[in-house]
């Protein structure tokens, strides 16, 4: 009987030791996106950032104009994050969006100041 509980004992310490392992390389940023202009602009992001290795969850508030991420460190960082928004034709903190990506986006996705933008009613 002794020897059972060592064995529940020893199992369940790897299996704890395990799951605190895997929480240490999850992260959670914020990244200012001040370029997305609506709801076509969010699911343009999310959708592009869950083929990014290592992401696991992505928010975008297009109204706050941020991005909320969290992804496992060990397979990619916030520079790649930021560079993969970028590359989706949207500025992300100080990287600028690609320019051939973004004038290939839909008019309400563009810079007010490029014609695009929500119109107000």
């Amino acid at each position: 009987m002794k020897k059972i509980g060592l064995l529940l004992l020893a199992t369940l310490t790897f299996a704890i030791a395990g799951i605190s392992q895997v929480k240490k390389g999850v992260q959670t940023v914020v990244i200012k996106t001040p370029t997305i202009q609506c709801e076509m602009c969010k699911e343009r992001i999310e959708k592009i950032l869950m083929r990014e290795p290592g992401v696991q969850k992505s928010v975008v508030d297009y109204k706050k104009k941020t991005t909320k991420v969290t992804f496992v460190s060990e397979r990619t960082n916030i520079e790649n994050i930021k560079t993969t928004i970028a590359n989706a034709g949207y500025d992300a903190d100080d990287i600028t969006a690609n320019e051939e990506s973004y004038k290939k986006l839909p008019t309400c996705c563009k810079k007010p100041e490029d014609g695009g933008g929500m119109k107000n009613e």
